[in-house]
């Protein structure tokens, strides 16, 4: 045997498929990676995106805050003195109620002049008041209102409904939409219920008495 024979050469092409599965791996495992990735990066900013809108809705609150705290800083600032105001208007309604109808009707020269003069005050001082947002509450037949009456006694009178204001012995105001002071009133009591009509109140009546 001649021992030139040559070794039997080896076949690369033996490694070839590992070699290709192995690639296929890396690739299969960098997709997955990036899928990870891709899927992270979509939380977060999905995440951000939720902050940013919090903070934005955040934002318009406080500035919706703070406008209305600025007109009603505005509208409600002069109630203390509007207060007093009204005590300075009613002290003049006294007044005028204080004089009998004849003699208004009659009065001349100085005591004419007077009455004038005190109506003409009052009637500037309801002015400047509806001039700021000072308004007299209606009272005189309406339901009676716990948030705007104050019930000073009760009047038996069955041709009212029960809870009606038959009487207003001193104007109430509101500012804005707040109750700067509320009205004393009278209610009626021992009539029907409240809203009812005359004609359902007399039906209910036993005229055969």
């Amino acid at each position: 045997m001649s021992d030139n024979a040559s070794a039997p050469e080896t076949n690369s092409d033996e490694h070839k498929p590992e070699a290709a599965n192995d690639t296929q791996a890396d690739a299969a495992s960098e997709l997955e990676a990036g899928r990870a990735a891709l899927d992270a990066l979509m939380a977060e900013n999905a995440e951000l995106k939720d902050r940013a809108l919090r903070a934005t809705a955040e934002a318009e609150n406080v500035r919706k805050r703070a406008e209305r705290e600025i007109a009603d800083t505005r509208s409600y600032a002069i109630a203390g003195f509007a207060r007093d105001m009204l005590a300075a208007t009613d002290s003049l309604s006294r007044a005028l109620l204080m004089v009998p109808a004849e003699i208004r009707e009659t009065a001349e020269g100085t005591v004419k002049s007077l009455i004038e003069g005190i109506e003409l005050t009052e009637r500037e001082m309801q002015r400047l008041l509806g001039k700021h947002g000072i308004r007299p509450i209606e009272a005189e037949g309406q339901k009676f209102d716990p948030h705007k009456h104050q019930a000073m006694f009760e009047v038996p009178d069955p041709s009212k409904p029960e809870g009606t204001v038959v009487q207003v012995v001193q104007a109430g105001y509101v500012i804005g939409d707040r109750v700067l002071r509320p009205a004393m009133v009278g209610v009626s009591k021992g009539g029907g219920k409240a809203g009812a009509t005359p004609e359902s109140a007399e039906a209910g009546v036993d005229k055969s008495a």
